[in-house]
């Protein structure tokens, strides 16, 4: 209903919507009474308060004393923030000097504020407005107050775990993860901050129960404090301790779930019946509000974080802890990435070595020297290797190739790798001939790994060098698939990339690999060229007998002898010229004889009555091992005997 201008009330229409309102209407509008405005103001829900020039309280409606849980007329007369005089609410001391700025400047403004009645703590905003007399002039200050707690801890709560998003795994290292979490916590909510990861954790192993445990075995992982050096902290980074199961902390790990405590004189004899040290520390530190917050990833309890307020005067909120235990939550989370990474990367490592050698080649050619250096910002683990490969003759080869990708898979494919290049060297191939061969293995297992896996077709892409060193002849013949050219480093210091053929990495297919040959500074030889005649065969003994003599290998010459017979003669017999013996002291003396046949030798056991035949097989068990390889013109059959006293040349 409305009035009219006789006081009159305006019934509605017909239709049942109100009368058109007309000017005269306006004019004669119902005005309250002073009495009517104060009942108003007391029933409005929104706390409402009038601070006059004196900066005390005047009036005060039923919401505002509702909100401080006092009788309004006892507030009169109060300064801002005061529920009784000289008695400041917590967090109210700083709203006399907001009053005394609007009564100076005439200015409105806002102001919020954290409120603790009671032990309930609330977010306050208040619009504090200028009520101006007659005459324009400030004579007192109105303010209005909202309860703005939910959206405060919201807003806050998504700042902090925005920044938790950036700052806390930003490595995969679980002691880093640790620190950015106790280093964030203390700049925003807590004064002191312990990170405890489970030892197995730290290892990168998986977490075992905490339940039926005595005591809790723990790696101070990381703690952080606004006091330098953390001083309340009775455990360093680094070590291990361990908390009682019966404890505080204990008792929250085996529950599962966060909580918090205000540690006052009761709850600190409590603590020191059981951990005295730690319940001191806390004393001598006037520590008085703590939360215990589990570090809980995929339903497994890794460790626990402990928040603590010394300097922060309020005590820790539910608030406080929920916010808490989304942190833990969010940083459990990176913390058990980074164990799994560990617990990969010690795998991968472990096979890794397993498959490099871990011993130098038993050969006198070459002196090697090898490091691997993994790349440390990325997973650290790859497909790299190296490998010394003995050959007849007292050649070595030389090989370095690399499989595309990190982690277990590239490992693993490594080894398949690296073993096939030792089986195709067995073989003698030359260089360009093994890495075609070697191609054709790439293809078989990129065929083998399926598409969808998780690594995809991991050889294609792969590439390697292969090198075989004559020490003899100074030769050095290379191929390459895929692979950097290698560099030269001469006696005198001097450097040079040799210039090889380019390959196609492994796993390509199709594409042909070239061998280029390199003349390296010699070192010693000793090579006899012979013509195709039967006589020779005793000159070649005379020969062997003085070179032994000079080595000192008298024991060897009887053997010799027999062996470079069979040998000469076979070639002299079955091959063709050229004919060469080259005879080699090396970790074993290696006698070669080559020639212009490519007709591989059989070994055969000769009958009874045969006139030959034997030669290859008196060659087999008078020395340790023999075999052929086939050159650019021709073969050559090699044999090697054992040399007593000749060391091991031990680890590279």
């Amino acid at each position: 209903m409305s009035r009219d201008g006789t006081g009159g009330a305006v019934p509605p229409s017909d239709s049942g919507e109100p009368s058109e309102v007309t000017e005269g209407h306006r004019e004669h509008a119902y005005r309250p009474s002073d009495e009517e405005r104060c009942r108003i103001l007391d029933q409005l829900p929104v706390p409402v308060a009038y601070f006059g020039r004196d900066q005390l309280l005047a009036l005060a409606n039923r919401a505002a004393a509702e909100s401080v849980a006092r009788p309004a007329e006892s507030l009169v007369g109060l300064l801002p923030g005061e529920i009784e005089p000289g008695l400041y609410m917590e967090g109210g001391q700083g709203l006399v000097e907001a009053i005394e700025r609007v009564l100076r400047t005439g200015q409105g403004e806002l102001y919020e504020t954290q409120l603790v009645m009671e032990g309930s703590e609330h977010i306050r905003q208040a619009a504090m407005s200028p009520v101006r007399n007659a005459a324009g002039e400030v004579e007192g200050v109105s303010v209005v107050t909202l309860d703005t707690t939910d959206q405060f801890w919201a807003r806050r709560r998504l700042a902090l775990l925005n920044k938790a998003g950036m700052r806390i795994g930003s490595t995969l290292d679980v002691g880093r993860t640790a620190e950015e979490l106790a280093e964030l916590a203390v700049e925003d909510f807590a004064d002191f901050v312990t990170v405890d990861l489970l030892s197995e954790v730290v290892a990168g192993d998986e977490a075992r129960s905490v339940l039926n445990r005595d005591s809790i075995s723990f790696h101070r992982a990381a703690q952080c404090s606004v006091l330098e050096g953390c001083p309340e902290s009775i455990v360093a980074v680094g070590e291990t301790h361990a908390y009682d199961s019966d404890s505080v902390v204990g008792r929250t790990l085996i529950k599962g779930e966060p909580a918090r405590m205000v540690l006052d004189e009761v709850a600190l004899r409590r603590w020191r019946t059981i951990e005295p040290v730690r319940s001191q520390s806390m004393r001598d530190h006037k520590i008085h509000s703590v939360m215990v917050v589990p570090l809980r990833a995929r339903g497994v309890i890794l460790g626990t974080t402990l928040f603590c307020r010394h300097r922060t005067p309020g005590a820790f909120g539910a608030a406080d802890l929920q916010l808490a235990a989304e942190l833990v939550s969010r940083a459990a989370v990176c913390v058990d990435n980074a164990r799994r990474y560990t617990r990969e990367r010690a795998t991968a490592l472990a096979l890794q070595r397993s498959l490099l050698p871990r011993r130098a080649a038993r050969q006198k050619a070459v002196e090697v020297t090898a490091r691997y250096l993994p790349n440390t910002d990325g997973a650290g683990i790859g497909g790299d290797w190296f490998d010394v490969i003995p050959l007849s003759g007292a050649r070595v080869a030389l090989v370095v190739g690399d499989v595309v990708g990190h982690g277990l898979h590239a490992s693993a494919t490594m080894g398949r790798l690296r073993t096939a290049v030792r089986t195709l060297a067995d073989v003698d191939l030359a260089p360009d001939e093994l890495l075609t061969q070697l191609d054709d293995l790439a293809l078989t297992l990129d065929r083998e790994q399926p598409a969808d896996g998780p690594e995809g077709g991991q050889v294609a892409g792969a590439t390697c060098l292969y090198a075989v060193y004559d020490p003899a002849t100074g030769h050095c013949t290379m191929a390459r698939a895929g692979h950097p050219e290698p560099v030269l480093t001469r006696p005198g210091g001097s450097a040079e990339q040799l210039r090889l053929p380019p390959g196609p990495p492994l796993g390509v297919g199709g594409l042909p690999f070239e061998s280029a040959e390199f003349e390296l500074p010699e070192d010693s030889r000793l090579s006899w060229d012979l013509p195709s005649d039967p006589a020779v065969v005793a000159d070649a003994r005379r020969r062997v007998t003085a070179q032994l003599a000079v080595w000192g290998l008298d024991d060897a010459v009887f053997t010799t002898e027999l062996v470079v017979s069979e040998l000469v003669t076979n070639a002299i017999r079955y091959g063709g010229d050229p004919i060469r013996l080259r005879l080699i002291r090396d970790t074993a003396l290696i006698c070669e004889v080559f020639d212009g046949s490519s007709t591989a030798p059989h070994l055969r056991r000769a009958r009874m009555f045969d006139e030959g035949g034997r030669g290859l097989l008196l060659v087999a068990s008078l020395t340790e091992r023999w075999g052929t390889r086939y050159t650019g013109t021709g073969k050559a059959i090699w044999a090697e005997q054992p040399l007593t006293g000749v060391e091991d040349p031990g680890p590279a």
